[in-house]
């Protein structure tokens, strides 16, 4: 089984992701917004990370830089999300994949499952 962390700050969204994915067979780990992602990646370890950009009190793009300096989480495979087209930003700090929102829910499952197929 997959398994996803997913960090994002507005309820509603982390309420639909984690019954779609786990209707798709995903294990989905859902943190609080004010979160310490990094530190939830090494006691996690998850297949994929998803993560917002804009949480409330965090700057997704600096938990990136942060986790992909970081010698036991660097190797972690991240797709950032937004409502806001910062796909090119994303993947110049090192994430694997950008879905920009509102996203088809396949177009998700199916950026999942690609970015954790080297670890099944």
């Amino acid at each position: 089984m997959v398994k996803i962390l997913l960090a994002e700050d507005d309820l509603t969204m982390v309420n639909l992701l984690e019954t779609l994915l786990k209707m798709d067979g995903f294990e989905v780990i859902a943190l609080d917004a004010d979160d310490d992602v990094p530190a939830a990646l090494q006691r996690e370890c998850p297949d994929v990370l998803l993560l917002d950009v804009h949480l409330s009190n965090q700057n997704g793009l600096e938990i990136l830089d942060a986790i992909r300096s970081s010698e036991q989480i660097c190797e972690t495979r991240i797709v950032m999300i937004s409502g806001s087209n910062v796909k090119d930003e994303c993947m110049k700090h090192g994430a694997d994949g950008f879905l920009l929102k509102p996203f088809m829910p396949d177009d998700l499952i199916q950026m999942l499952k690609h970015k954790a197929k080297p670890w099944r």
